[in-house]
């Protein structure tokens, strides 16, 4: 059997819903669309959604003072902007930004960021093609 599948959204687990929220909403511009208390938000962040939850309290209850994930996923958002520009934008508002970079042969500049939990994302912009 073959499942044809798209990607819907992706849930990250956080300390803080409203803070992500914010975040998210504010700096790349994602409409919220669901929201519950703050346990819970959606987020449309284009081809699929965002989805903020809330940890649960026996995890939270071990948290000593700022939360800082520590996972191996990354979210990638492709832009249509200058990545230095964004970069720059995103530095002084006080974003954790890494160098940006790019391998051989690779049509993409990259630039990772953390937003205030730890979790990593990643700019990706096409690059443009030089004139001859």
């Amino acid at each position: 059997m073959k499942i044809k599948a798209s990607l819907d959204t992706i849930i990250l687990y956080v300390q803080s819903v409203e803070n992500l929220k914010t975040f998210y909403a504010r700096l790349f511009n994602f409409p919220v669309v669901e929201e519950y208390d703050s346990v819970w938000a959606l987020l449309d962040a284009g081809g699929a959604k965002i989805g903020l939850h809330k940890i649960g309290e026996q995890y939270s209850k071990k948290i000593k003072g700022n939360f800082k994930v520590d996972n191996n996923t990354k979210i990638v958002f492709e832009i249509g902007e200058d990545i230095n520009q964004v970069r720059t934008g995103l530095i002084e508002q006080h974003v954790l930004m890494r160098e940006i970079k790019t391998f051989d042969n690779y049509e993409f500049w990259l630039c990772d960021g953390e937003d205030p939990e730890g979790n990593v994302f990643q700019l990706k912009q096409r690059k443009i093609a030089s004139a001859l």
